[in-house]
């Protein structure tokens, strides 16, 4: 063999050896890690399907079709929070005889990871309620109330925090305003604070100090009052607060198709969204995270 001829083919040996050596992770795609948070509110107390002659909901609903959906979901991707904005109690007779038990028992058992409590949560008192909760495999949370001399002190606490697969995500609750609207003897010596100041020191908290990926509010303050527009409502939150990437509703019993986009203070998106009542529908909103921890997302409602 020829010295030329030696020396192109040890080359080219060569630099077939050497393309290991190069940077694999540019042809790498990154990790993009899913969320899928499902969400229900508004329940009170329905825990079979509407018949089939009901006149508006025929064959909705029911906890079994919730369940056999929730398991769907969860099947097809491990980090799924189940979360809940309210009025998990009034509306049936499983209410009026067991005063709340069965339907801890029952989202137990779908594994909600979490809720707040709406003003029909108070309807058996502040016992009432205290005296079900061996029944709730799952917490609440109320930033808003304070129940520092009731006896719920220190169990309905203001947010938890869940980290799923590396995302770390804070969720806080918010309520109506119970006077007027509650009877007094029903949540004693509870106090109704400011939503926004509240959600503002809550979003301080779970950004800055508890360095949150994704903030979560469940609130039962409403989703909009087209004659009271100054009041208090999820959509009025979400433009006087910052930082808020999710706002599940509850309490007027709104029925939307998917989120409604908010501009918060900041300019920056804030999602609202509410799935009506009586556990007809199944909220689903899928958040993808890339390797920054920068996130979109993909929702839908699903009908039970």
């Amino acid at each position: 063999m020829k010295r030329r001829d030696f020396i192109q083919k040890t080359a080219a040996s060569s630099a077939l050896i050497a393309l290991p050596s190069l940077p694999l992770l540019s042809f790498d795609t990154p990790e993009v890690k899913r969320l899928t948070i499902l969400h229900t509110n508004d329940t009170h107390s329905h825990i079979d399907p509407f018949p089939a002659d009901d006149s508006r909901n025929p064959n909705k609903g029911g906890v079994s079709r919730r369940a056999s959906l929730i398991e769907s979901i969860r099947a097809e991707n491990d980090n799924v929070l189940l979360l809940d904005a309210g009025d998990i109690f009034q509306g049936t007779p499983y209410f009026n005889y067991y005063g709340g038990e069965l339907e801890f028992k029952l989202m137990s058992m779908l594994k909600y990871d979490l809720a707040t409590m709406g003003n029909h949560d108070f309807d058996n008192g502040l016992n009432g309620f205290y005296a079900q909760l061996p029944h709730a495999k799952f917490e609440f949370v109320s930033a808003n109330y304070d129940f520092k001399n009731t006896i719920l002190d220190g169990i309905v606490k203001p947010y938890k925090i869940f980290n799923k697969q590396g995302i770390k995500i804070g969720v806080f609750g918010l309520g109506v305003q119970l006077e007027g609207l509650v009877d007094k003897k029903m949540y004693l010596e509870t106090v109704y604070r400011d939503p926004i100041e509240t959600a503002n020191e809550m979003t301080r908290i779970l950004k800055q100090e508890e360095k949150c990926d994704l903030i979560i509010c469940l609130s039962h303050l409403g989703y909009d009052y087209k004659n009271e527009p100054e009041k208090i409502s999820d959509l009025n939150l979400a433009r006087k607060t910052s930082d808020i990437d999710l706002i599940i509703g509850g309490h007027t019993h709104t029925f939307l198709d998917k989120p409604t986009v908010v501009l918060n203070k900041k300019g920056e998106e804030t999602l609202v969204n509410q799935v009506g009542c009586y556990g007809i529908n199944l909220g689903r909103i899928d958040f993808y995270f890339d390797y920054n921890q920068k996130k979109t997302h993909q929702a839908k409602t699903i009908v039970v």
